[in-house]
């Protein structure tokens, strides 16, 4: 492991682990009063396992149900059923436990409490519909291929959905429901988070509508039936709380960068548009960014898009990263990743991708072409052979995708840094400073 690899696990590493919810789902919690009836725990995320762990920490709860990704749970927790479904593509698990989450809240009086636990990954996890799982899964596959932002794709979602939009917190009524919710939208929009099972939808019919004739979708009479049918306009039942966000992702992010010895800038966490051109970008902004002497690293948060032009493996931050390297191929000490915080970057097993100066040329002597790689999707085996898969495994947390681009002068010498030896070893082993 190279020493900007090193830097880039230590700054990646840090911030997924201040971003996990155990400490913020408690203290969001101190503002939780239980009704004088029963108290269900509803988890649904790729962070719900966690979350929900955390949460029995802090309150007694009667049972109840928590539905993540397949591989993200961590075993039984007492009281509540686990449950495993599909994502980021609807699948019957899915159907299955949002029918038992239903069924679990109907018929709850006033006196009785919800704490419903919310987390990225819900829009394919928590999903209950009139359509047939056939023709939901595939309207699923064409909105995440058509190339438009999560914002257009969950407003067309939530409206052929039984529990989105607020369909899921009407359900609870009469029991208050006491929402804590893990972030992975840009601008912490409620209703936008998971297409926003127990939030009032701020969207309208006529943008959901645009959507569908911008990107072309093709949609059954059952369908378009259902896009017009009237979204909850009112919760007063309902009390949510905001526990993480890709700020706080980035704001870690830039205080390891310090302690490693960078001058580091946040240029944004509200990051969109698609992830090659995003990548180039971010790699071109430090080669004229950077300076003699003067090591940089350039921090983004958010959340781009892959559009789909071939039939190979990967996700948004391995595109991201490997079309990063053509920009910086021959500049030293110049290194760029991108990861995603949930561990989970599209249908891989790696968070993300790590590249650097030297990445396109090894990639060549293997015959391997970034251009077609990409052109195929298939960024994943192309970091594989150049050995820069991010393979972290579930993290417990889901707040968007950090990207940094570094620069660490190569002529500079140990001695002349500000760093790094206590932070490296002494903060995290123990270890004294050599």
């Amino acid at each position: 492991m190279t020493e900007l690899q090193r830097h880039a696990e230590q700054i990646y590493k840090e911030a997924i682990r201040r971003a996990l919810p155990d400490v913020a789902v408690k203290e969001a919690l101190k503002d939780f009063r239980p009704g004088s009836g029963r108290t269900l725990l509803i988890a649904v995320g790729k962070a719900a396992w966690q979350m929900a762990s955390a949460a029995m920490e802090a309150v007694n709860v009667d049972g109840g149900l928590v539905v993540t990704k397949y591989g993200h749970s961590r075993g039984p927790l007492p009281s509540l059923e686990i449950l495993e479904a599909g994502h980021p593509v609807v699948d019957a698990a899915s159907f299955a436990a949002s029918e038992r989450a239903l069924e679990l809240v109907r018929g709850l009086g006033e006196g009785d409490s919800v704490l419903f636990l919310l987390s990225g990954g819900g829009s394919a996890l928590f999903e209950s519909s009139d359509l047939s799982l056939e023709e939901f899964q595939d309207i699923n596959r064409r909105l995440l291929a058509c190339g438009g932002d999560i914002r257009e794709i969950n407003r067309v979602r939530k409206r052929l959905s039984n529990v989105k939009g607020g369909r899921f917190g009407e359900a609870c009524a009469p029991a208050r429901v006491f929402s804590v919710v893990l972030s992975d939208v840009l601008g912490d929009r409620l209703d936008m988070i998971a297409s926003g099972p127990a939030a009032v939808d701020a969207s309208t019919l006529e943008e959901t509508l645009a959507v569908v004739e911008t990107y072309a979708l093709k949609l059954s009479p059952q369908a378009r039936a259902l896009l017009e049918r009237p979204l909850p306009a009112a919760l007063p039942h309902v009390e949510s709380r905001i526990c993480g966000s890709v700020s706080q992702l980035c704001r870690t992010a830039a205080e390891v960068c310090r302690n490693l010895g960078y001058e580091a800038r946040i240029l944004t966490d509200q990051a969109e548009g698609e992830a090659r051109e995003t990548g180039a970008a971010l790699a071109g902004a430090l080669l004229r960014e950077r300076e003699e002497g003067r090591p940089l690293a350039l921090i983004l948060g958010g959340e781009t898009v892959v559009k789909l032009t071939g039939g190979g493996l990967g996700g948004r931050n391995q595109e991201l990263a490997l079309a990063a390297a053509p920009v910086l191929a021959g500049a030293e000490g110049t290194a760029l990743f991108s990861v995603g915080s949930d561990g989970t970057d599209g249908p891989t097993d790696a968070a993300g991708g790590y590249v650097d100066g030297g990445t396109r040329d090894r990639l060549r002597e293997l015959g391997i072409e970034i251009p077609a790689v990409l052109a195929e999707n298939d960024s994943y085996h192309a970091l594989e052979r150049a050995g820069g898969l991010i393979v972290t495994g579930p993290t417990g947390t889901n707040v968007n995708d950090l990207s940094v681009a570094l620069y660490w002068p190569p002529d500079m010498k140990r001695e002349d840094r500000k760093v790094l030896s206590f932070f490296m070893y002494g903060r995290f082993s123990g270890a004294e400073p050599d």
